[in-house]
């Protein structure tokens, strides 16, 4: 059990949060690559809550076993499309509290041409790293799946 539940406690400030993230998912941002994105950030953030529901539905999306696998050494593995190595290279900066330079930058606009799908990537990369923010003090668990 958590041990503060935010939908009560502070019901309005973090049902923002969830709003925001369901703008979001419902944007123009690729399903797939967005996905990506929330696994790798809550890896790198070490959240147990946020792991378990985005690759829950990354696979219900369609995503194989072995790109989830890889995905914690995305830049040694060939499994990954340029445009997911754009926007996992960004978010793994931004995650770390690193400088977006140049470089990165102008990846993530050639692989992510349309503005308002990168800017997508921009508002989900700092998205989940704020509720990781949330779920990992807060010690917020998955529930238990029959599937376990």
């Amino acid at each position: 059990m958590a041990r503060m539940d935010l939908d009560t406690s502070a019901s309005e400030p973090y049902g923002f949060l969830l709003q925001a993230q369901l703008a979001v998912d419902e944007g123009p941002f690729d399903a797939t690559v967005r996905e990506l994105v929330k696994i790798r950030v809550s890896q790198q953030n070490g959240c147990v809550f946020c792991m378990d529901m985005h690759t829950r539905e990354a696979r219900r999306l369609g995503e194989r076993q072995d790109r989830l696998d890889q995905l914690p050494v995305w830049v040694e593995s060939d499994l990954f499309t340029e445009r997911e190595r754009a926007a996992l290279g960004y978010a793994e900066a931004v995650t770390r509290h690193l400088r977006v330079d140049e470089d990165l930058w102008e990846n993530v606009c050639k692989q992510f041409p349309d503005e308002v799908e990168r800017g997508h990537l921009v508002v989900q990369a700092a998205l989940i790293n704020a509720l990781n923010r949330l779920g990992v003090p807060m010690e917020m668990k998955p529930a238990r799946h029959a599937d376990a």
